[in-house]
Formats: C-alpha cells, structure tokens, sequence
C-alpha cells in the first residue's frame, strides 16, 4: 500500500517528462480524469501538476536532459537529500542532478540512476511533502522496477533506503518477483516490486526502468481510453491471481505505465 505519510524510501512523488507537455496532460485528462494545473501559475507548457478531485496526484514537465526519452520517474522520500546521495554513490549509482531547491521552496530534489542503468529521484520535502491521493482509483498504487540485474538492484537499494525485500515465485516458471517495503515497516506498507527482465525485452537500449502502476475501477475500460487517444497497448489485459486485474500501456510518446484492478474490486 503508497501512502501519503511518508516514511524514508517510500514512494512520494512522480512525473512525467514529456516532449509535448500539452499534448501529454491532454492524454492523461482523457484516461485517468486528472485535472492540470500549471505549478506556480507558469504558462502552460511548463511544469504541470496533475490532480484528481482537487488533490496532486503527480506533474508533467519538458523533457530537460539531451537524449531523454519521455517516461516517469518515481520520487522516494529522504530527510537528508544529500546523505541519500552520497549513499547512492558508495553503493556504486550515478547523480545526474545533485540536490537542488525546487519552486519558492518547496523541498530538494536529485536525479539519480542505480548501477544497471533505471533512474529514479529523491524528494527532502519542506512545504510540499508529495502526492496528496494514492492508493485509489487514478493515483499511484504501486511501483515496479524492471531491472537485468535483481539480485545487484536489491543490493543497491537495500543499501540506500534500508529497503526489506520479500521473493516471490512468479507463475509458470517465470522467475522471481521481490516485493518491496521502507525500512522498519510492516508488511501493509509494501510500496512496489522489482524483478529481472532480459535486455531485448528492455526497449531501446536494453536499459533498466521504474514504472508506476495506477489503480482503476475497470482495468479493461481504463485500456480503451488509453488506446483511444493515441496509447497503445504492450501487454494484457490480463487477469493475476492475488493481485488483479492489469495491463501494461505506453502514452503517445513512449512513457510506460500500468493500469490495475485490484483483486477484491473486480
């Protein structure tokens, strides 16, 4: 379960980094209902806060590094944003934005990417904490890394988040599912998982990879408006046991998400 009271290594934050940010809201208002809200009254085109019934559930902004594609990055949260980074570092990640103020002080933010190659970012929130809605219908409710390398990613980020990890095996064979939770925490505030996927099944590059999974009333119809406005559709619908009802979708520009039903609201 993602909550909004955030305990060190949880899930607080994501966005989107998009090369057409308007065409982007407008595909996420179409699928999931979001409304947009430029931060900080910029302009639109900018960066984009996405919120359901008036809550943030996550932004969009331009593509800001050369050769990024558009995809999500996962926020975590820290208290200390540059004793996370310096653990990233001994653990052997990269920093592509060390810790930097965002908005009229909002918090820190760094950019960061793990051994194999995923990205992901750090939040040290102190006006703004994160998300105000997960866990739901149209907000964030789980996160997933597919990575080359399992057994190294657990490594790293048990290292820097003090993550405990649970395997699992995967149905017919598949291999090893790692169930994720923060530090100290019960089994209730498990926020993600992660397991090893092949390079050629990677995408461009073969390169590792966060995505977020966001929970829907109807898996199926939620699938039809993301197809119907210019997503497509990379795996599913298909119905898991013990878990529910998913699909793996890409938008229009080639950002990965996953839309789910969750066993119990089918």
């Amino acid at each position: 379960m993602i909550t909004t009271d955030f305990v060190p290594g949880s899930p607080c934050w994501l966005d989107l980094g998009a090369p057409d940010v308007e065409a982007a809201t407008a595909f996420y208002r179409a699928v999931f209902g979001w409304q947009a809200e430029p931060h900080g009254g910029r302009d639109t085109g900018g960066y984009t806060l996405f919120r359901l019934d008036g809550k943030a559930v996550g932004a969009v902004g331009p593509l800001t590094e050369d050769g990024a594609r558009s995809a999500w990055t996962v926020y975590f949260h820290t208290p200390d944003a540059n004793a996370t980074v310096q653990a990233v570092e001994r653990a052997g990640g990269t920093v592509r934005v060390a810790p930097v103020v965002a908005g009229a002080g909002d918090g820190r933010f760094a950019q960061l990417t793990d051994p194999q190659g995923a990205e992901f970012a750090l939040w040290e929130p102190a006006s703004y904490p994160g998300i105000e809605a997960a866990d739901g219908t149209g907000s964030l409710v789980w996160t997933e890394l597919y990575t080359t390398d399992p057994a190294a990613a657990q490594t790293f980020y048990t290292s820097v988040f003090g993550w405990s990890t649970q395997d699992m095996p995967l149905p017919g064979g598949g291999g090893t599912y790692t169930l994720l939770t923060p530090a100290g925490c019960g089994e209730e505030r498990m926020h993600g998982g992660l397991m090893g996927v092949p390079a050629d099944l990677l995408g461009p590059g073969g390169k590792p990879y966060w995505h977020p999974v966001f929970g829907s009333r109807d898996c199926d119809a939620t699938v039809g408006l993301a197809t119907g406005n210019g997503g497509a559709l990379s795996m599913g619908p298909e119905t898991a046991e013990g878990v529910g009802r998913l699909a793996v979708c890409t938008d229009p520009s080639g950002a990965e998400f996953v839309v789910l039903t969750p066993e119990g609201t089918l």
